[in-house]
């Protein structure tokens, strides 16, 4: 089966990230879940993006690359809001990439090189009216450009207005998105 390698959100490695990976556990893949936050988590997005900003964004990109150097490089890359970064980074920059998944953000494909490798599948999910993903950030805008630019880039929009959907731990969960998320991520590891 596949290898995945997950890169966890501004809450920190939360219970439903951790049932996320067990799901995918449960299908045969091996999933590795880098903790950047060393074992801190949060109920709150604010608090969880406050902890983010004292440590530094660019502090715990360093410490999920570094976390994927000790990995193998054929994996598929996973990315929830901030460990987007490290895994779309990761997916564009690091030889041996199978896929990348991109769940509530997305940056432009040239804040890591100057194109997507043609050979690396990625899908990019997100709410129509997250307000991080589809107002704020420009991910959105971002994420329509990089599927006009890459034949193997699939855009996937949920109806809501959520940051952090897929995560059944925490009270912005929408159970019916998730589960589309599930089976189109399982899908796609299926292919790989």
């Amino acid at each position: 089966m596949t290898e995945v390698v997950l890169f966890h959100h501004a809450a920190g490695l939360t219970d439903g990230l951790r049932a996320f990976a067990d799901t995918l556990r449960g299908a045969g893949h091996t999933v590795h879940t880098p903790d950047v936050y060393e074992g801190a988590t949060f109920a709150s997005l604010d608090d969880g993006l406050a902890h983010a900003r004292e440590v530094g964004f660019g502090t715990l990109q360093e410490r999920a690359v570094a976390a994927a150097d000790a990995l193998p490089t054929d994996v598929v890359y996973v990315g929830f809001s901030i460990g987007v970064m490290p895994a779309q980074q990761l997916a564009q920059a690091r030889a041996g990439a199978r896929a990348a998944v991109l769940v509530d953000a997305c940056a432009p494909v040239e804040e890591f090189g100057e194109r997507w490798p043609d050979d690396v599948p990625v899908q990019i999910h997100g709410m129509d009216g997250d307000p991080f993903f589809a107002e704020e950030g420009g991910d959105l805008d971002a994420a329509r450009a990089f599927v006009a630019a890459v034949p193997a880039a699939e855009l996937h929009l949920y109806p809501g207005d959520q940051h952090l959907w897929a995560d059944r731990s925490l009270p912005s969960y929408d159970a019916a998105a998730a589960e589309l998320l599930t089976t189109r991520v399982l899908d796609l590891l299926a292919a790989v």
